[in-house]
């Protein structure tokens, strides 16, 4: 019984690159073997010229999130699809993704009423703030202008920024 708890408060969060086009296909297999994972995805509307159709667009392409201990960090490893998991430069183990870092971005990722852009570029850190209206209350990121638009961003350090658009009026800022 103690083993079983050390095993559940061992895990973390990884990212996992994948074959290109494959990053649906590992999220049904890792689901099917009962390990807790994340692919962010946008519902989004695609028009052809003879048609309309609702599709799943994958934000990060080429990388899944997983949230195993070492046990399953080895199965997913063995997982045809699965290339590797991001290591930073310099280092020889996975690179571990804060569990706050991915908690506010699967909570923007599944409330967002606006599209989700991710971008590697760093952007200039901006104002602390929380989001006090709409779908995404409750939120916390960086209040930063895009374009002249204003944005709110959730960095995962290891990777870059998600960012949604947002009117300043919506958030308030953090003391």
């Amino acid at each position: 019984m103690a083993e079983d708890f050390k095993e559940s408060t061992n895990r973390r969060w990884l990212a996992a690159y994948v074959k290109m086009h494959h990053e649906k296909k590992v999220r049904d297999r890792l689901t099917e073997l009962g390990i807790e994972n994340f692919l962010p995805v946008q519902k989004e509307v695609r028009q052809w010229s003879d048609r309309r159709k609702e599709i799943e667009r994958v934000l990060i392409p080429m990388m899944i999130f997983v949230y195993v201990n070492p046990d399953e960090q080895r199965t997913v490893i063995t997982l045809p699809s699965v290339l590797r998991y991001m290591v930073l430069r310099g280092e020889h183990t996975p690179t571990v993704i804060p569990a706050a870092q991915m908690e506010q971005f699967r909570f923007m990722v599944d409330y967002s009423e606006n599209p989700v852009n991710f971008d590697t570029r760093p952007l200039r850190p901006g104002e602390k703030v929380r989001v006090i209206k709409g779908s995404l209350t409750g939120l916390e990121g960086e209040l930063v202008t895009i374009d002249g638009k204003s944005s709110i961003v959730i960095r995962i350090e290891q990777l870059g920024c998600a960012t949604v658009e947002m009117h300043s009026s919506m958030v308030e800022p953090i003391g």
